[in-house]
């Protein structure tokens, strides 16, 4: 049982972090949105084999992280807390698995710091809030990479060749291909830069490729049995092209500059990312931790880092693989400070107190942007924002202190970091994580109210009607995630869009369910900035508008 606390009292440390308020807050659309509208249909249809939008195949990702939002929503009902759920338990068995890691390659002091600078860090505990799909795929990819490690220490061999090659084929089938090309970028650069496969066998790297086709091949050797070839090979095509344009065009608008990821990581994983910085600064060599697994996470960082900078479409998580190397990097340099006397360089430290200056700040902004919001206005041009801005959000100066708080726990810990390293450094810590706690309780609720709350108080108003709630001039999952939407049995429901490439995708026929002889109520919204177009049809009938977003009902 010695042996054994750690592991227990860490799993419920980190279920009194990631299980409480999960369903406090709307999904935000469409990240989380999306994916829990799939896990819907499919609970829907009881098709559990084809991931669903609109009751229309949905070829974007792999079902792995729906099929464990269905398991949560039969578990918890259709929900906020169901369909972030897995990612609450994903967060426990991360902070679990990164302390034995962190044990195994090292020690269990580096193990203490491993754990505690994921857990402490922004973004890496956020995203176990969340309802996205990269928590469970950056999981599978990262124990994949540690067995592989493990081949060249470890004695069971086999063991650690087939668990790499079954965790990559499940990060495959979590979110795509992408978890082999990852997977092959790392390798063709551990190879370069050993000029060989410095003790790994070739053997063993085929087997591994072998088992990492098992279980995209089993889902869709089951599917193909239950569906046709035609749609197994149809979804794979869709899937491969979908994959090609998010690499080579901006989708969605979610574009940004080569350098959008390395910032992201600077702020997003404050305060683990300033210690990477230490690597810049020159030290004496210490008792050096086995060498090879971190060659890895400094390759799968650069690898993934370099990647997703290189790809057209930036969106935050894309780069969050790059976590499990970050925080164990950092790791590393806060067990060689606290254990061979290293000092923290004061260029660094400066660093670490500019970013978390400048983090206090945002938060201590915040209220007060909200309390004197009307003064904004005159200033922004775009009609929709501000229409977000007068959405009835109740904001105090005293709110303020928040950041005020965070702000002078960071300079504090930071004095004392220079007199008393493992206290400041602790003291550090909880400051993170208690404010990253208010952020995700108190703050987050109040940003949700401006962006998206009025449209779906206004979908849930039609939950379990059977009706047509559709958007105008803008995409959105909520539409039907929070309405509820039933199938359509109208064959006029779906018309075929013709892209610039050619390729023909299903989608609803918003002209006949503007003009046609709908075989439902229909209801629309639209953003503000539209509402000239669609308020001067007669066939519209104005419901209303708040806070940006206008509705309309079909008369």
């Amino acid at each position: 049982m010695r042996n054994f606390s750690p592991y227990i009292l860490l799993t419920g440390l980190s279920a009194l972090l990631f299980l409480p308020f999960l369903g406090g807050v709307h999904l935000f659309d469409w990240d989380e949105i999306n994916f829990a509208e799939c896990a819907r249909e499919m609970i829907a249809t009881g098709d559990y084999l084809r991931p669903q939008i609109d009751f229309m195949p949905f070829w974007e990702k792999p079902p792995f992280f729906i099929w464990l939002q269905v398991l949560a929503m039969q578990l918890f009902g259709v929900g906020e807390y169901a369909a972030r759920f897995p990612n609450a338990v994903v967060g426990m068995v991360t902070i679990v698995a990164v302390y034995y890691a962190g044990k195994r390659v090292v020690n269990e002091k580096m193990a203490q710091w491993w754990a505690l600078m994921f857990a402490a860090s922004w973004l890496p505990h956020f995203y176990f809030k969340t309802g996205i799909i990269d928590p469970v795929f950056n999981l599978f990819i990262f124990l994949a990479f540690f067995q592989f490690s493990l081949l060249r220490t470890g004695d069971r061999k086999w063991l650690h060749v087939f668990l790499a090659g079954l965790l990559l084929g499940m990060a495959a089938i979590t979110k795509g291909p992408v978890a082999i090309l990852v997977a092959m970028l790392a390798l063709a650069a551990y190879i370069l830069m050993n000029r060989g496969l410095n003790g790994y066998k070739l053997k063993h790297l085929i087997l591994i490729a072998v088992c990492a086709a098992i279980p995209a091949l089993l889902w869709m050797v089951v599917t193909a049995a239950a569906h046709g070839l035609a749609y197994g090979q149809w979804f794979m095509n869709e899937f491969i092209q979908y994959q090609i344009r998010l690499f080579s065009t901006e989708d969605s608008d979610h574009g940004g500059p080569f350098i959008y990821h390395f910032i992201v990581l600077l702020v997003g994983c404050f305060p683990a990312s300033i210690f990477l910085f230490q690597y810049l600064s020159k030290r004496k060599e210490s008792a050096a931790p086995p060498l090879d697994f971190t060659r890895w996470m400094w390759l799968l960082f650069w690898v993934v880092l370099i990647l997703f900078s290189i790809v057209k479409t930036k969106i935050v998580h894309y780069s969050s693989l790059c976590y499990f190397p970050l925080t164990y990097l950092a790791a590393l340099q806060l067990y060689r400070m606290g254990n061979d006397g290293f000092q923290l360089k004061k260029w660094v430290k400066g660093l670490l107190l500019f970013v978390g200056t400048l983090l206090a700040l945002v938060i201590i902004a915040l209220p007060m942007v909200g309390v004197n919001k009307y003064k904004l206005v005159p200033y922004i041009a775009d009609p929709f924002a501000v229409g977000n801005l007068n959405a009835d959000v109740s904001w105090s100066y005293a709110e303020c202190g928040w950041g005020l708080l965070y702000l002078i726990g960071i300079w504090v810990a930071a004095a004392i970091i220079s007199t008393n390293f493992r206290k400041g450094m602790l003291l550090l810590c909880v400051v993170q994580v208690l404010m990253i706690q208010v952020a995700i309780l108190h703050f987050t609720p109040k940003i949700e109210a401006y962006t998206q709350r009025a449209a779906i108080n206004y979908f849930e108003g039609f939950a379990d009607k059977d009706v047509y709630v559709h958007p105008l001039g803008y995409r959105s999952y909520a539409n039907m995630f929070y309405s509820r939407k039933q199938a359509s049995k109208s064959p006029e429901y779906y018309s075929v869009r013709r892209d610039d490439k050619g390729r023909e995708t299903p989608q609803p026929n918003e002209h006949w369910l503007l003009y046609g002889l709908t075989d439902k109520p229909t209801y629309f919204i639209c953003k503000i900035m539209d509402s000239v177009k669609y308020s001067a049809k007669p066939n519209l009938e104005l419901l209303g508008s708040k806070n940006g977003f206008v509705f309309y009902r079909k008369k």
